[in-house]
């Protein structure tokens, strides 16, 4: 099997536990099979294994997501990277051209388009499978995945198949509408359109032939910024004829919002939380290092990060967004492929980070123009290089480097950081990057 994952957005309906490097997807409140927490990535990427574990597996994501991926997948998950934001339609162009000029899969094959953060069981990746097959029958051109609905929702688009069987001829799209009007489709025996669907890769690669003007992966990757931000709905579906859906009737929720996220999470509270008897339906997720104590309340999501403290009536959490886009802080923490990171505190002139470097890991080879650092190395051993000298560190150990000083620092067992920045103007874009050229 063939799947593409897209994974985008900033997921500003689960502040804080989400920002613009750390979208919902990478959260972790999901329990895995050996009891530790899992994201919502890594739970969609271990059942599709489960189901078939020689899928090749792509995620079409931007640049930002990249180090969060490799962080929680590895290094061997494909990723279909877009040199900025071009909508639904250049995102999905570019991850096939990435499959079939990159990684060598047949025009004649199959591929199943996904979001990556669905709340599904391991039926629906069966169904996806079968998805799959169905597209390389060459029946139709596109194959849509259609959910069978449980209730009037406002928040999808519909499609009305020609008649009722398990797979079936599309009569018609609909927008997403107000909830009588989803009544009235779910009559017609309207379904669910969750944004998954099937093709073969000459299918799509010829539509995209015909809108943009490239010759092969490299060359639409570099033409990538120029193209038309259009959607897949918009440039392919609407105007396709030859369109197929299969019926989906199991499990499958889009946890986009606070209220529908607690309601998949077996646990009340994740993180350091005490709920007394009084609590009816209360959730908590604190990733701080602090406890979190609720009494008395009922419906209620509470949620603490570096990037801030939410308290919610749980239905009014799905109205957060405005208001989070309201703020324009500075990015507390993150998941990067080396590590992580998490900012302590900031000042006019200084901020402190805890870094934390995996075994094996290391920094970019790079300076600062405008500041100073200050490490100072709290567990675990490794190899600091200052403007060219090499320096075995261990707890307890300081390292001082002023501005312009190049400078990395190589984890050999989990390397744990307090770093001081200094200075008047201190911006993430204060960083000039060299070719690592040193033996270890």
């Amino acid at each position: 099997m063939n799947i593409v994952l897209l994974s985008g957005g900033s997921g500003k309906r689960l502040w804080p536990l989400s920002n613009d490097i750390r979208s919902k997807q990478f959260i972790k409140i999901f329990k895995g099979d050996d009891g530790q927490y899992e994201s919502m990535v890594q739970r969609v990427y271990h059942q599709i294994k489960r189901v078939d574990k020689d899928a090749t597996v792509t995620i079409a994501t931007s640049k930002t997501q990249v180090s969060a991926i490799h962080n929680q997948l590895g290094d061997d998950v494909g990723i279909s990277v877009e040199p900025c934001r071009r909508d639904t339609f250049p995102a999905i162009v570019l991850a096939t051209a990435y499959l079939h000029y990159v990684q060598g899969v047949s025009l004649e094959e199959a591929v199943v388009v996904c979001p990556v953060d669905p709340y599904v069981e391991d039926e629906y990746f069966k169904a996806l499978e079968e998805l799959g097959n169905q597209a390389q029958k060459g029946e139709a051109n596109l194959v849509l995945m259609g959910i069978e609905p449980t209730y009037p929702s406002e928040k999808y688009g519909y499609i009305i198949p020609m008649g009722t069987q398990p797979v079936d001829m599309v009569k018609t799209f609909k927008e997403k509408p107000d909830a009588k009007t989803a009544q009235a489709y779910i009559k017609e025996g309207a379904l669910w359109n969750g944004g998954v669907f099937a093709y073969k890769l000459k299918y799509v690669l010829e539509k995209a032939h015909e809108l943009i003007d490239f010759t092969d992966y490299d060359d639409l990757y570099a033409k990538y910024g120029t193209l038309t931000k259009i959607s897949f709905d918009y440039a392919v579906v609407e105007k396709e004829d030859r369109i197929q859906v299969m019926r989906f009737q199991g499990e499958w929720k889009d946890l986009g919002t606070w209220n529908t996220l607690t309601e998949a999470m077996e646990d009340d509270s994740v993180g350091e939380a005490i709920l007394n008897d009084t609590c009816e339906n209360v959730h908590v997720v604190n990733e701080l290092d602090m406890p979190v104590v609720c009494m008395g309340l009922k419906d209620v999501v509470v949620s603490a990060s570096p990037e801030g403290i939410l308290v919610s009536d749980k239905e009014q959490s799905s109205y957060i967004k405005p208001i989070v886009e309201q703020l324009d802080g500075q990015v507390m923490f993150a998941d990067k492929s080396w590590g992580s990171f998490r900012v302590v505190d900031v000042e006019e002139e200084s901020m402190t980070i805890k870094v934390t470097l995996n075994p094996g890991h290391k920094m970019n080879y790079h300076s600062h123009e405008r500041r100073d650092e200050i490490w100072n190395i709290i567990s675990g051993q490794g190899t600091a290089i200052v403007d060219g000298m090499q320096q075995e560190v261990k707890a307890g150990d300081v390292i001082t480097m002023e501005a312009g000083c190049r400078h990395t620092i190589i984890a050999k067992t989990e390397l744990k950081i307090i770093e001081v920045q200094i200075g008047k103007e201190i911006r993430v874009d204060d960083k000039q990057k060299y070719e690592f050229e040193f033996e270890l």
